[in-house]
């Protein structure tokens, strides 16, 4: 067994962000990394689902944890192995959130997963993560669409301590 990850801190409210990060059937709407998805029930341990990852074979997954607005799991067959995801959320105060995913590949077939996919897999997580961020903040105007009229409101932390 091996694993890789990646991380990032972005901006945002902790509910849309989980939102976003579990409507399964909307990724391929926002996520760079997704061609199709969907989902066989609700978003809970047991439920199968299914996605199309870019430059990727197609395949199902099972989710195998949630803790809402904290962390999911899945896990998915790969040739002579399997290949499970954590995908976690940590709030950090000031809307920023720590969000992070780390991919366990097990069975013969990591080394040679890890030779063709981990390279691109890594560099999408980071563009996933963006999007995320993107994503999150739609739903939140979506929802609260007064907070596009408070531009104060609207600034990354950062940006509004500058």
């Amino acid at each position: 067994m091996y694993s890789f990850g990646e991380e990032m801190v972005i901006a945002g409210d902790i509910t849309a962000i989980w939102q976003a990060a579990t409507d399964v059937a909307a990724w391929p709407s926002w996520d760079p990394h997704e061609e199709k998805a969907r989902i066989d029930g609700p978003f809970a341990p047991g439920t199968k689902g299914w996605n199309k990852p870019k430059g990727a074979p197609a395949g199902t997954f099972t989710i195998t944890a949630v803790e809402a607005e904290r962390m999911w799991s899945a896990r998915a067959g790969i040739p002579f192995g399997s290949l499970r995801g954590v995908s976690r959320y940590e709030p950090l105060g000031d809307r920023r959130v720590r969000v992070s995913k780390v991919f366990e590949v097990r069975g013969p077939f990591a080394p040679l997963f890890r030779l063709i996919w981990e390279k691109g897999v890594r560099a999408d997580m980071r563009l996933t993560f963006t999007a995320l961020e993107t994503e999150a903040r739609r739903l939140e105007l979506a929802r609260r669409p007064e907070l596009a009229r408070r531009p104060e409101q609207a600034r990354r932390p950062e940006q509004a301590r500058a």
